[in-house]
């Protein structure tokens, strides 16, 4: 994923001023800044929810288009925000992801062991009116990476965690770099991005104020 000369403004105020960078498979580059940064607004031209008002977004060399549900199906998404149907159990939740995706027959050990990698087994019958945060958070997360992809794109994924939930989904990402999927990732947490990241971008203001190596750029701004 490739984005050249990509910026966004909403009415008069520039929310991301054009910028150039690239993910490639089998790496992982964190996004860090304050709230209000660019992070966002940045995750949702890449995965193609949104287009730039200047520049473009390119996936695989091709531009990427709102409308192009083939390759939007190849980007795994997971937001900042926790949305799970609330008529379904989190064990009905991943099912119903993982038949969609062509699991089959071990659509039920798959949920298991998913259930079990993200601490919901207890909570497997439970609806999300009842889960915490953190618990529908693990869902949701479980639910992404069931799905076979090419991308992952990851806006705060460490909200709601507690620290094991966390170390969990560092080492997801990591696994997910071995499998040649190329990883976004937007965060706060320091240590998720030092333990899994290639690179950081650090935005201010929509601004790129500093990029490169994580373990430099991590000294460089005192993260």
């Amino acid at each position: 994923m490739r984005l050249r000369r990509a910026g966004r403004t909403y009415g008069e105020r520039q929310a991301l001023f054009p910028i150039d960078m690239a993910v490639r498979a089998g790496e992982c580059v964190a996004l860090m800044g304050s709230n209000g940064s660019g992070k966002s607004t940045l995750l949702r031209l890449a995965s193609g929810r949104e287009k730039p008002t200047t520049g473009s977004v390119l996936f695989e060399g091709h531009p990427m288009r709102e409308e192009d549900p083939r390759t939007r199906a190849r980007i795994a998404v997971v937001g900042d925000t926790v949305s799970c149907y609330p008529d379904l159990t989190a064990r009905a939740h991943l099912l119903l992801v993982a038949r969609a995706q062509g699991v089959g027959d071990a659509a039920a050990e798959w949920t298991d062991r998913v259930l079990a990698e993200r601490g919901l087994t207890a909570h497997a019958d439970s609806y999300p009116s009842s889960l915490s945060s953190g618990q529908m958070q693990s869902l949701l997360l479980g639910c992404a990476f069931v799905r076979p992809r090419d991308m992952l794109i990851l806006d705060e994924p460490e909200q709601r965690l507690d620290p094991a939930a966390r170390d969990r989904l560092a080492e997801q990402i990591k696994q997910e770099k071995r499998d040649g999927v190329a990883v976004l990732l937007a965060t706060h947490h320091t240590d998720l991005a030092g333990s899994t990241a290639d690179r950081v971008i650090v935005l201010e203001e929509g601004r790129v104020i500093a990029a490169g190596a994580t373990e430099k750029v991590l000294k460089k701004v005192g993260l």
